[in-house]
Order: structure tokens, then C-alpha cells, then sequence
């Protein structure tokens, strides 16, 4: 895409590579504060109605690690949590899980690795978990399982995270 004569693409990376494509946005009027810490706590319920698809809404937390280290803010300021619910919640699943009920892979899985590797915590609604049937042992390795998405809301935002709701 060329804007004003120059040509520029979005980029991955460089927390998850291959996921969360972001612009670089070049001298912005409103500046982003590179000193601050970001703590966020995004609220996931809708997966895609295919079970082949990736959920966006997971690929946009990707977006927003690598779009604030791409932007110069340190690792050690960004803290992210993820919580899942309602039809997102089989996003979680490991592949062989997936394979049982879906008869595919789940191509959320390699998402879902490289967010909990890049530190994101993610939890999944326990009660999501009962009403949808999706033990702990079906999960990717590292999820957590709540007593509930609204608990951990609460929790988290006690903490100071802020929420954004997808």
C-alpha cells in the first residue's frame, strides 16, 4: 500500500511473529508515552462461526504486543491478560481436542503458544468450561480456568488493568 508516495506494509512481530499485523504510524499527532506501563485485560466471547478459521479477535492481541514493541515500549511495561468465554472458548483447545470434536486441527493453537510464551495470561471462563465441556486436559498447555470471565474481570481490574472488550 503507498501512502503519500511511499510504500509500506504491515508487519508481524516482533513478540508474535506470523500473527497480529500491525502499521507503523510515523510521527503521530497524539504520542504514544513510552514510559507508561500498558496493563490490559481483554475480554474474548465470540469465536468465528467456522471451526477453521482463526479468531481475529485473538489475532488483535497479537496486534497490540507487537504494535507497542514496535513502537519502542519495553516488554517489561506491557502486561496482558486474555480472558475467554462463550464461543471462543473452544479456540483454547489443543489440536488432538479439537481434531475429536471438529475433525481439524485447531488453527488457533500456534496463536494461542506464541501468546502465552510471550507472557499473556489466559484465562478461560470456568463456567464456560463446564457449559461447553472443555476439561482443563483438553486445553493448550498454560491456560488457566477461572471460576468465571466475570471473576477474573473483577480481579484483574482490581489490579489496575484496563479493559477492552472484542
Amino acid at each position: 500500500m503507498t501512502f503519500s508516495g511511499i510504500s509500506q506494509e504491515k508487519k508481524s512481530g516482533p513478540v508474535v511473529e506470523g500473527y497480529g499485523q500491525v502499521w507503523a504510524i510515523e510521527n503521530p499527532d497524539f504520542k504514544t508515552d513510552t514510559s507508561q506501563e500498558f496493563k490490559v485485560v481483554f475480554d474474548v466471547k465470540d469465536g468465528p462461526k467456522s471451526d477453521t478459521e482463526l479468531n481475529r479477535n485473538l489475532n488483535t492481541v497479537a496486534r497490540f504486543l507487537n504494535m507497542h514493541a514496535q513502537s519502542g515500549i519495553p516488554a517489561s511495561q506491557i502486561k496482558v491478560a486474555l480472558i475467554v468465554h462463550g464461543t471462543a472458548a473452544r479456540n483454547l483447545l489443543t489440536d488432538e481436542a479439537h481434531k475429536e470434536r471438529y475433525k481439524v486441527a485447531n488453527p488457533n493453537r500456534e496463536l494461542v503458544e506464541q501468546l502465552l510464551d510471550a507472557g499473556v495470561e489466559i484465562i478461560l471462563c470456568g463456567q464456560s468450561s463446564k457449559t461447553r465441556d472443555l476439561p482443563k486436559e483438553d486445553l493448550v498447555p498454560g491456560v488457566k480456568i477461572a471460576l468465571s470471565a466475570m471473576t477474573a474481570n473483577i480481579q484483574l481490574q482490581n489490579q489496575g488493568y484496563r479493559p477492552i472488550k472484542l
